[in-house]
């Protein structure tokens, strides 16, 4: 019972990371990076977390509306991001991705997550990379407002 208690937790969390992306996007996703996905559009990403045992799908697409994932393994993932890190660190490492500039700086930034093997990426590498520029809403006007 309490082993099912703990996997519905860590489902829930997925989820909920994952609906948090999608809205965090559709508020203040950029544009630019979704016209820039091309030739990729349509192919899927997968994203895993050991420390949740949980997959995230993404869907790459050239329209910011039509942006969509789901919490379950990919059917046919032309790439596979890990984040190997322990529970408590994965919204941490999601939120610094998603906070990023949408510009060669924010991806060499993220390079610290790369070198040591918190973040690993299996297959195509340029779809993750388009998949992290959707995701980057540093450059929204939103972070230049002063609270």
């Amino acid at each position: 019972m309490e082993e099912k208690a703990e996997m519905l937790v860590k489902e829930t969390k997925i989820l909920n990371i994952a609906r948090l992306a999608k809205m965090l996007v559709d508020l203040f996703g950029l544009e630019e990076p979704f016209r820039k996905v091309g030739k990729r559009e349509g192919q899927e990403i997968e994203m895993f977390m050991p420390a949740l045992n949980g997959y995230i799908t993404f869907i790459l697409s050239s329209d910011k509306e039509n942006f969509d994932c789901k919490a379950t393994p990919a059917n046919n993932p032309v790439s596979k991001i890990i984040i190997n890190v322990k529970e408590e660190k994965i919204l941490t490492i999601l939120s610094n991705i998603i906070r990023s500039k949408n510009n060669m700086i924010g991806l060499i930034k993220l390079l610290k997550y790369l070198l040591p093997g918190r973040i690993k990426v299996k297959g195509s590498f340029i779809a993750a990379i388009k998949l992290v520029r959707c995701l980057m809403i540093g450059t929204n006007p939103i972070y230049k407002e002063k609270w």
